[in-house]
């Protein structure tokens, strides 16, 4: 039975803490770069104290001018300061996973994702050697990737067990060129966490699953790995309770098949 986590931004805990007690929701908690400025590692273990249902935390980490891959090194070294920031908060809160975006961007890359695979590496190997020395994992998101290449690139450079994949269902239905069966081809041996939302391609809504145009059907199908972190995107508690409805419909479907 998967128990999936649900995106909320920590600044918003308080405002829903009573539903996330009554439904005993597993969290992935957003710290934007405002946030972790203006909060305190006590704040931080205050509110792990309100979460007293004890659920099974996971992170998404800034993102907003951050360039893990910067050729820039003043960029990069300010991107290694904010996550070293969100690593300093996963030692009090210990999640099992810390989701963060690659940065690439094959215009702003001159189509030579060597380039940014180089300085990419630099910026990984660092912060995953203190992720796994406190015991969590890092997560690589896709984004505005159309294929997978880089990404599958950046796993095999890495290397590491506790380095992988966040794979986002509704970046995939939003920008991807290629079949789905060529993404999970490449991704499937890297995948520990899910972003499951859908849109209908306009734009990315941000849908509950199953109420846009990504076939989910056929995701949950090729998913290898299916003990990994499934984490909802839906922004609202309705859209939220839409989308446990639809995994458990479709894992159970998966599993039979």
């Amino acid at each position: 039975m998967i128990s999936p986590h649900v995106h909320i931004p920590f600044g918003r805990l308080s405002e829903h803490l009573d539903l996330i007690r009554e439904k005993a929701l597993n969290l992935e908690l957003y710290f934007a770069g405002d946030v972790l400025d203006s909060i305190t590692l006590s704040d931080v273990q205050k509110a792990g104290e309100l979460l007293d249902h004890n659920p099974s935390l996971s992170f998404h980490a800034p993102f907003i001018d951050l360039s893990p891959g910067a050729v820039d090194s003043l960029v990069r070294e300010a991107t290694m300061k904010r996550f070293n920031h969100i690593l300093d908060v996963a030692e009090v809160l210990q999640p099992k996973a810390i989701v963060c975006h690659s940065g690439y961007e094959k215009w702003r890359y001159a189509l030579k994702p060597n380039w940014w695979l180089e300085m990419s590496l630099i910026t990984w190997q660092s912060l995953n050697r203190r992720a796994s020395d406190i015991g969590v994992k890092l997560a690589i998101e896709n984004i505005f990737e159309d294929e997978p290449s880089n990404l599958k690139m950046l796993m095999e450079h890495m290397n590491s067990d506790n380095f992988g994949i966040c794979f986002d269902t509704g970046h995939c239905n939003l920008f991807s060129k290629v079949r789905l069966e060529d993404w999970m081809e490449s991704l499937n041996p890297h995948i520990i966490e899910l972003h499951l939302h859908d849109n209908d391609r306009s734009s990315d809504q941000h849908l509950p699953v199953s109420e846009g145009t990504f076939d989910f059907g056929k995701f949950f199908h090729l998913l290898k790995n299916r003990d990994c972190i499934h984490t909802i995107e839906a922004h609202s508690p309705d859209k939220v309770m839409r989308s446990m409805e639809a995994i458990a419909r479709l894992t159970k479907t998966a599993a039979g098949s």
